[in-house]
């Protein structure tokens, strides 16, 4: 391939009229600039110049490369200038992938106030349930919601939030039911629980402002999904109690239509992380998404 600095050395060699002016301007050797361009013609096996001592000038095939590398260098020079206004602003294209129900319910809003931020910004969103490839599949950043520690890897991590579970059941079947004051209470009501590879189906209360007072409630599970929204419709719909990470239940609770059960207790301990692939490097505009992230999701995940 040939060197693509003999572009730019050729068209300053004709549009300064000549190897000693050329020479002058970009402080190299006439004898070099001579010697590229030879190797130049060599490469494309044609004559670019015509050199004697008394003119200087382009062969018909010099003047159609001409053109074609002038047209080369300014789109050289559109590019750098791209580069560096995203280096200077956030600007250009974030893909972005996270859980349904993590995207669903705690990053819309966040997302839509980041995009108002930064108008230069756009973002692309995939939301799906499975641990997605981010290098692979080409993924700028990629959140997560998980109770253990993420598996080890070549990622970056930075945690956004503590994201805890808490007890929710329907704010008609409390009235019709009503309300356990302790974890023991809990024996007498159908239970709707979220399933996961290795986890049977218990709570594990721990108290909020006590950590060694915790209560194990076994279960015999109405419902039995991985489906975090379907569960949470079960629970409005007045099925049974259910454990679910508080941002997923904020809207329902704040509407009125689910209330937190044993409020002063907590059902499980979960965190919401960011991914990316490295750190070096990184665009102004993906830097600014995670720290908009950081500074967003412990006001999302409160209760």
């Amino acid at each position: 391939m040939l060197d693509l600095n003999d572009f730019y050395l050729f068209v300053q060699v004709v549009d300064r009229g000549g190897f000693t002016a050329a020479s002058r301007t970009l402080r190299t050797p006439k004898s070099t600039l001579s010697h590229r361009m030879q190797q130049l013609e060599a490469g494309l096996g044609v004559r670019l110049l015509n050199r004697t001592s008394r003119k200087f000038g382009m062969t018909d095939a010099g003047e159609e490369f001409y053109r074609h590398a002038v047209g080369m260098l300014r789109e050289a020079e559109t590019a750098e200038a791209a580069i560096r206004g995203r280096l200077a602003e956030p600007s250009g294209t974030i893909r972005c992938t996270g859980g349904v129900a993590t995207m669903q319910f705690a990053m819309s809003d966040i997302i839509a106030d980041f995009l108002v931020q930064y108008p230069k910004v756009n973002v692309v969103v995939h939301a799906v349930d499975r641990t997605v490839d981010i290098v692979g599949e080409n993924f700028d950043v990629a959140v997560r919601a998980h109770t253990d520690p993420l598996p080890d890897s070549n990622l970056v991590q930075r945690t956004l939030a503590p994201a805890p579970w808490f007890l929710f059941a329907g704010a008609d079947y409390l009235k019709e039911h009503g309300e356990p004051e302790k974890p023991q209470d809990l024996a007498g009501h159908p239970s709707l629980f979220m399933m996961r590879i290795g986890v049977d189906p218990v709570w594990r209360l721990r108290h909020a402002r006590q950590a060694k007072n915790v209560a194990v409630v076994p279960l015999m599970p109405r419902l039995l999904s991985d489906d975090m929204v379907g569960l949470q419709q079960a629970a409005i719909r007045g099925l049974g109690i259910v454990a679910l990470p508080g941002y997923i239940c904020r809207p329902a609770v704040k509407s009125g239509a689910l209330r937190r059960v044993l409020p002063n207790w907590i059902a499980g301990d979960s965190t919401i992380t960011a991914l990316i692939p490295y750190r070096q490097g990184l665009l102004p505009s993906v830097r600014a998404f995670l720290d908009h992230l950081a500074a967003e999701f412990p006001k999302t995940v409160l209760m």
